[in-house]
């Protein structure tokens, strides 16, 4: 696996389980590595550049990326448009659901870019799907982890993983001009204005 070395701060390209991830690595290299994961859709910049420092701040080595089909990162191609209602409804009902790839797939993603850029083990934080894919890891790979934090995830039981069906409708909602900045900026506040916390801005 060959890598392009990160400019300090930059985002860099890295050739990881045969696809090529958009990464950006923070503080000193030889410090211990806080691998940041994101939730489905959200690129590696949805990590606060402050929150961000402030790790590298407390001694870390941050990496954060964009997963799979998410910002600069490899986007799969796939002969048909995901249904995803009808997946959700199979995986509720315990049908098996056709997909170009899994969770597994994702979390070995991780692990190669891990490789890549010669980590042997990490702390490792996901948000949302970034924390499935975090528990993926630890259950494939257990001595690549120094520790999991999962935040706002799921364990893989349908009872939980749903949500209201009011979150799900804006979660599953596109914005309505994809390619316009500001269209999928409406889209965002919409969908953080959901699932965010009321408390904090």
């Amino acid at each position: 696996m060959g890598t392009e070395p990160a400019p300090p701060d930059g985002e860099a390209m890295v050739r990881a389980n045969g696809i090529d991830l958009c990464y950006q690595s923070l503080g000193d290299p030889r410090a211990p590595v806080i691998l940041l994961i994101m939730g489905l859709g959200m690129q590696l910049i949805a990590w606060p550049d402050a929150f961000c420092a402030s790790l590298v701040e407390r001694g870390f080595r941050v990496i954060r990326f964009d997963n799979r089909d998410v910002g600069r990162s490899t986007h799969v191609v796939w002969g048909q448009r995901p249904r995803v209602l009808l997946a959700i409804a199979r995986g509720v009902l315990g049908l098996p659901v056709r997909s170009p790839y899994r969770l597994s797939d994702m979390a070995d993603d991780a692990i190669g870019l891990l490789d890549a850029l010669q980590v042997e083990r990490a702390h490792v934080v996901g948000a949302s799907m970034g924390g499935m894919i975090g528990q993926c890891m630890a259950a494939r790979h257990p001595a690549r982890l120094l520790s999991l934090t999962s935040i706002m995830s799921a364990s893989g039981s349908w009872r939980v993983a749903c949500g209201r069906p009011s979150v799900l409708r804006q979660l599953l909602r596109r914005p309505v001009q994809p390619d316009d900045p500001a269209s999928q900026v409406d889209h965002l506040m919409r969908l953080m204005g959901v699932i965010g916390s009321p408390g904090f801005l």
